[in-house]
């Protein structure tokens, strides 16, 4: 905080309930005034400055260092991460590796209700354990939508199936980021990871089944049955065992891909008696059958992708960049000027490494797809980066507004006036600790930012009213997992993804019912769970 107090009114209730204003607003103006994305979050930057400098007497100077922030990380790391997310699909679509994806998807089954737990639910995961920040919703919208899937039901299926990954993408950022808080009783990465293995549990149960019932009801999921069970049991087992005794780290790497392999081998044996498309006059498209080599060479990127990005998560790697390192050089610490603050003890930087970045890990397997494919060369691939940015910069742009709102109550105390508002609850409050990581998510669009915004006041309550504070700390990250689903970047990511952009209201009311629906269930699954443990 760069401010004296976040409780400006000497009320924690009216400076909470003046706080939030920024999120009610923005999300009045996405479903109530069904204003696009853009000009919903410039309403909101408005807003929330008058009430940062207003009310929680936030300097000028720093309110105008957060919007350059907000800019600066709308660019680098997001923006730089969809675009080239976005020109890898758009290349192997033109070398027509993306056709024999699609091919080896449908000759598992030609139902599209066994598709969606293939695409939108396991490759989802290992998309997000491998990339995170809106990758897999990016690309695996993409290809529903290849399949036949219409667009914002793609964006909105991907979304929800999302919430079993998202507690631990970016090779389990969001829990890994923990050890770097300090939080009270020593409550580590690693302690939050074991107990996501009850906190998650019955989610990661219950989203396959949901999935299904969305695009077929009740009969679908008696149809698909054996998959669904296929999928859910291996995943969520998988995924126990691993953030139990391993870590965070490989927690949506193995379980969706274990869950991927276990269906394939599944559907050799057992395919619904009736083969089910969403359009039903639809006949199932003809599958052409491709050579193993050929799918190998489709699914390479792919594959390079997430070895890359492993590297680029990897501690080894990232010591490279820190004081000391081999390529501490390449690393610029940008200080804003005049954004000091003594109350903070620091001014607002912003930290530039470009080589460090996810996005230039994707670059760097455009780069080997290009030079494996003899179809594609870099001139293809700058007229097709052109095409993608044309596509993108509005929700760029968007995105970067949105930060700035974040970064505005961050450093104006409005974040931790709402958080306190929610901890004055006492002995309740593990009912409605999730509602924390909640809005952290809504606000910023990532876990790994939530947990870092809201895991002190989650393990600082803890200790107060006796808790746990590896269960509040998982709370707060599962809270925020349901949050995605309306997260006005994960929102903007789906809609530019599948060519929707302006549908951004449509599509949060797609999602809003079952992100509310997964917290309250959250909600009440972290009480009973603070009861017994």
């Amino acid at each position: 905080m760069f401010v004296d107090t976040f409780n400006p009114f000497d009320n924690v209730l009216l400076s909470s309930i003046v706080a939030a204003v920024p999120i009610v607003l923005f999300l009045l103006c996405l479903t109530i005034f069904k204003m696009k994305g853009i000009y919903a979050s410039i309403t909101t930057v408005v807003v929330t400055v008058i009430i940062a400098i207003v009310f929680f007497k936030l300097p000028v100077n720093i309110a105008s260092g957060a919007v350059v922030e907000g800019f600066f990380q709308g660019i680098i790391p997001i923006g730089y991460i969809v675009v080239m997310a976005v020109l890898l699909y758009k290349i192997t679509n033109e070398t027509g590796q993306f056709d024999t994806i699609q091919d080896s998807i449908s000759s598992i089954s030609q139902d599209q209700r066994i598709q969606l737990l293939l695409i939108g639910f396991a490759f989802n995961g290992f998309l997000e354990g491998a990339a995170g920040f809106g990758v897999p919703i990016a690309i695996c919208a993409l290809l529903l939508t290849q399949l036949g899937f219409a667009p914002l039901q793609a964006a909105m299926l991907c979304l929800i199936a999302n919430a079993s990954a998202g507690a631990f993408g970016a090779i389990g950022l969001p829990v890994t980021v923990i050890d770097t808080l300090g939080l009270h009783d020593s409550v580590t990465g690693m302690a939050v990871s074991s107990m996501s293995a009850l906190t998650l549990v019955l989610m990661n149960m219950l989203i396959p089944f949901l999935l299904i019932w969305i695009i077929d009801g009740f009969k679908g999921i008696k149809e698909t049955l054996p998959a669904i069970l296929v999928v859910a049991i291996t995943f969520t087992v998988l995924q126990a065992i691993i953030t139990v005794f391993i870590g965070p780290e490989l927690a949506d790497i193995i379980p969706p891909l274990g869950a991927m392999m276990a269906l394939a081998i599944f559907s050799k044996k057992f395919q619904p008696k009736h083969i089910f498309r969403i359009n039903k006059d639809e006949e199932p498209p003809k599958i052409s059958k491709h050579q193993p080599k050929e799918i190998i060479y489709a699914w390479s990127p792919f594959v390079i992708l997430t070895v890359v990005v492993m590297i680029w998560s990897a501690s080894f790697f990232k010591a490279l960049f820190v004081p000391g390192g081999a390529l501490e050089s390449f690393v610029f610490n940008i200080a804003l000027p005049g954004t000091y603050s003594e109350i903070a003890n620091k001014a607002i930087t912003l930290p530039l490494n470009i080589i460090g970045q996810t996005g230039t890990a994707i670059l760097i397997v455009i780069v080997i797809t290009i030079l494996m494919s003899n179809k594609v060369h870099f001139k293809d691939g700058v007229r097709l980066f052109k095409n993608a940015f044309k596509e993108l910069w509005l929700p760029i742009i968007t995105i970067c507004f949105i930060l700035v709102i974040s970064k505005l109550m961050t450093y104006a105390g409005l974040s931790n006036a709402v958080g306190e508002g929610i901890a004055k609850t006492g002995s309740i409050f593990p009912l409605l600790s999730p509602i924390l990581g909640w809005i952290g998510v809504f606000l910023t669009g990532s876990v790994t930012n939530n947990n870092t915004l809201f895991a002190p006041i989650q393990a600082a309550v803890a200790s107060n009213i006796g808790a746990s504070g590896a269960l509040l700390v998982s709370a707060n990250t599962v809270g925020g997992v349901a949050a995605k689903l309306i997260s006005p970047q994960s929102i903007a990511i789906a809609t530019a993804s599948v060519q929707q952009v302006g549908k951004e209201s449509e599509l949060l009311k797609m999602t809003l019912r079952y992100s509310v629906a997964l917290l309250v269930f959250v909600c009440i699954w972290t009480f009973l769970l603070n009861i017994f443990i």
